[in-house]
């Protein structure tokens, strides 16, 4: 029987330890923001205000920080390659909500929780887990 065939992102270390960070300082709140590196490779990110009305269930990327994030990327900035938020209470998987709101464009999305970060494309078919691999660079 063939494995199904996992997709693997790669992250910097430096990436992985802000995302915790940014959970850590917004808890109990959701934390949220923009990934940003090439298709395969997440470099950066961009820290956004959760602008959502319940921002201790939810989480709304500020839609200025998403504007600026696609027009530095069109100047030949970092690619907007997904997102990130917190689950102050529960774990780092796709919500009932994530589900529910996603957009279905092949974006990753980086969940933190309980002290990890685990990070999911959300396609046509709903959420699928992605193999990570942390870079030094």
């Amino acid at each position: 029987m063939l494995e199904p065939c996992v997709m693997m992102v790669e992250v910097t270390r430096a990436v992985l330890a802000r995302i915790l960070d940014e959970a850590a300082l917004a808890h109990p709140h959701e934390c949220c923001g923009i990934l940003l590196g090439d298709a395969q490779t997440i470099r950066a990110l961009k820290p956004a205000t959760n602008i959502h009305s319940a921002p201790d269930r939810h989480f709304e990327i500020d839609p200025q920080a998403l504007v600026d994030a696609h027009r530095a990327a069109r100047a030949g900035g970092p690619a907007v390659v997904g997102y990130y938020h917190s689950h102050p209470v529960g774990q780092a998987v796709p919500s009932s909500v994530d589900r529910a709101l996603a957009a279905h464009d092949g974006r990753i999305w980086a969940i933190a929780a309980e002290g990890e970060v685990r990070f999911w494309q959300d396609d046509e078919a709903g959420f699928e887990a992605l193999s990570l691999r942390v870079i030094d660079r």
